[in-house]
């Protein structure tokens, strides 16, 4: 252990203190001898023959802090841990090739995972016992972390052929898990359709969302209904019905739940009930980006403007509260803050009385369900809106944008009285794969809103990227304290180069489509398995552990193999790769027995099938970037819902660093008469020319889903 002082801090630190991870840092004043994942942990395991304690979380995960202060901040505790083990504590967002190993054997021992997640492990890394939380005493038949601590230790030493025997064994069983199955599906059309028969069977046509409690997000799958009734309209009317009820449902519910906060925007992580009312408090960086996209898109099918109301708060909440000073993004926000989860974020009548006044606040408190016992802990209240916005303006005999107008006002009162409070903590490491989820909710924020100065936002982010996160052509995973660590996974390479692909299509610099085609190629490189043509999640400059993971469904985040064939689809349309078509269609093959089975965690592959049995509408937008005028047309290409098109842009300045002998979609491509010009295509044959801003929206629209029509 070492002394240190640090920021006002004195006393004992361990070696945490030097890394740049907000979780690590968290623990660096533990008395446990913690170690951060490396040689030197390694090293000594396998010098001393001891196992190794290996300890996973994230920032914002509140039962990581309470097993922390039970346990770890326990002297007794923490010394039986130094003395019988080396501690290894790791970030799971930072080493999530650790976290997916480890976090799959805990699975098959326990039946169940989550965080904080404890395996004890051999010094080969074999994982031979785990579990998640370990309360301090024994309690509801969970045995305390002590007694853990001291009978996995007895079994190192006494049953030592059993538990290297059990090691192998588990090991052995999770290769199984990164087997790509023999049977092939099929790429047609009624996988898709059949699927979402599915999805809207476990629908909850009530309260919408999947399932029962707890209720999540899943932005993958709501991305995959929208595209299936845009692209499909009037071929399955019924299915395409269910998928506007399924969209329309749980978007709204969401947004009138307590998930959604109705203060500051933003949303938590999910619900601990069926209805969207109680969150668990967490907000992450990753569901604020897609849930952003899906509102934003949702928008632009129906014209709900509510849903472009919900999508600019939440754009908000991240430029207040989630963006670094050097305009890269934040990970996420605690449940927690004084030690109590949601602390932060509920009320009460008389605090909101306090703020607003009397007859404000009865209003208010009569708009978001706030009652004298409250619901939620200590009397409480979790603000939700007790019926849809515009039945409440209606009950309070004003029309739609009267309500807002008297409603936000009163908000941002509130707003800034909470932020009087002690507020939750903020994990500050910069993640590549978040971020850039981040960049194309902003994209869309310009694309749907037309706001540039979204569009600006997603500039710094990306240049943020490009400048700090990228050593001699290959991306980090993650930035903190002014340093990049960490070489990128799959989910890094393919998020960032569907961001820089967004950007490509709304702005005339080519540096994002160039740097776009080159990531690429070096994912390619670094990720492919050369036995089946699928990507592994780790790359070959990796370190090697006990097994390299392919990371191939939808989690909280979208599958990253599917994303890089979203990708690649785009840029074979692009540039007429035909080697990116059929790389994608092979793995679109691979993984095709998968669909049907579990559609929920395989939406963003379906979204590629869809695009594959589609064949995408190519737009080309022709204008010189240097003269006045082509903004409002550049916003009319992106007006409508086009979920399997490719839009590039030709600058014809004199100073630009032209594509154009990449693309044959420039080919022939010209301005108008002088004017700018769309030219819209199907399969490289292009329709005549627009120059007219009217008859360009008129055109955009006719390939459009009109909902509400």
């Amino acid at each position: 252990m070492n002394t240190h002082t640090q920021s006002g801090q004195t006393g004992r630190t361990n070696r945490l203190i030097n890394e740049t991870s907000t979780y690590l840092l968290q623990h660096a004043h533990n008395p446990v001898d913690w170690y951060p994942w490396g040689e030197e942990a390694l090293d000594r395991a396998r010098r001393e023959d001891k196992p190794i304690l290996l300890s996973v979380g994230y920032s914002a995960c509140h039962w990581c802090h309470v097993m922390e202060h039970e346990s770890f901040e326990n002297e007794e505790t923490a010394a039986l841990m130094n003395d019988l083990f080396v501690c290894v504590k790791v970030d799971r967002e930072e080493r999530p090739d650790i976290d997916e190993i480890y976090m799959k054997a805990v699975q098959m021992l326990t039946g169940h995972g989550g965080w904080p997640m404890t395996v004890f492990l051999t010094p080969e890394l074999k994982p031979f016992f785990a579990g998640t939380y370990f309360p301090p005493q024994e309690r509801h038949g969970i045995p305390s972390f002590a007694r853990v601590l001291k009978s996995v230790a007895l079994a190192w030493t006494e049953q030592r052929d059993s538990v290297e025997g059990s090691s192998d064994e588990i090991t052995s069983h999770l290769a199984v898990f990164e087997m790509v199955p023999d049977a092939k599906g099929e790429l047609k059309e009624s996988v898709i359709a059949n699927s979402l028969n599915e999805l809207y069977r476990v629908f909850d046509k009530e309260f919408g969302g999947f399932g029962g409690a707890p209720k999540f997000p899943h932005p993958a799958s709501s991305l995959l209904i929208m595209q299936y009734a845009a692209n499909r309209a009037g071929t399955n009317p019924e299915l395409q019905k269910n998928c506007l009820e399924m969209i329309t449902k749980t978007l709204d519910c969401m947004a009138y739940g307590g998930m959604y906060d109705q203060v500051g925007g933003g949303f938590a992580r999910y619900a601990v009930d069926r209805t969207w009312l109680i969150p668990h408090f967490e907000k992450m960086l990753y569901d604020n980006a897609q849930l952003c996209r899906i509102y934003l898109q949702a928008y632009q099918i129906t014209g709900r403007k509510y849903w472009a109301q919900i999508a600019e708060e939440t754009l908000g909440f991240i430029l207040r509260e989630m963006t670094t000073p050097e305009g890269a993004f934040y990970s996420s926000l605690d449940a927690d803050s004084e030690g109590e989860e949601g602390k932060y974020y509920v009320w009460t009548a008389q605090e909101i009385a306090e703020v607003l006044g009397k007859e404000d606040a009865k209003w208010v408190c009569d708009i978001y369900g706030v009652l004298d016992g409250g619901n939620f802990e200590g009397g409480t209240t979790v603000l939700h809106l007790m019926e849809p916005p515009e039945a409440l303006a209606r009950r309070s005999k004003l029309t739609d944008e009267q309500f807002w107008q008297k409603l936000n006002p009163l908000r941002e009162k509130l707003l800034k009285r909470r932020e009087k409070r002690v507020r939750p903590g903020r994990d500050e490491k910069v993640l590549l794969s978040w971020n850039s989820l981040m960049i194309s909710a902003f994209v869309d924020g310009y694309r749907v809103l037309a706001n540039p100065a979204y569009l600006a936002v997603a500039h710094r982010a990306a240049d943020f990227v490009l400048n700090n996160m990228m050593k001699d052509g290959r991306l980090m995973r993650t930035w903190g304290r002014g340093q990049a660590k960490l070489q990128g996974y799959l989910d890094d390479y393919a998020f960032f180069i569907q961001a820089l692909l967004d950007l490509g299509a709304v702005d005339f610099d080519t540096k994002w489509i160039e740097h776009a085609l080159t990531l690429n190629k070096t994912m390619l490189q670094l990720f492919s398995d050369d036995r089946d043509g699928s990507l592994f999640y780790t790359s070959s400059e990796h370190e090697r552990l006990i097994s390299r993971t392919k990371t191939f469904y939808d989690t909280s985040t979208p599958s990253p193999t599917a994303i890089a064939v979203l990708n690649m689809q785009r840029l074979a349309t692009m540039f007429d790769r035909y080697d990116l078509q059929e790389r994608a269609e092979k793995i679109l093959l691979l993984y095709s027995a998968f669909f049907q089975k579990v559609p929920d965690q395989f939406s963003t592959f379906l979204c590629a099938l869809e695009n594959h049995l589609s064949p995408p509408t190519e737009v080309v937008f022709v204008a010189d970037a240097d003269a006045d005028g082509w903004q409002d047309m550049l916003l009319a290409v992106h007006s409508g819902y086009l979920p399997n098109s490719v839009i590039m842009l030709k600058d014809v300045s004199s100073g630009a660093q032209s594509l154009s002998q990449k693309s044959p979609l420039f080919e022939n491509k010209a301005l108008l008469e002088g004017h700018p010009a769309v030219y819209v295509c199907h399969r490289y044959t292009c329709e005549a020319p627009i120059k007219d801003l009217q008859k360009l929206k008129s055109e955009i629209s006719k390939l459009c889903l009109h909902a509400n029509s």
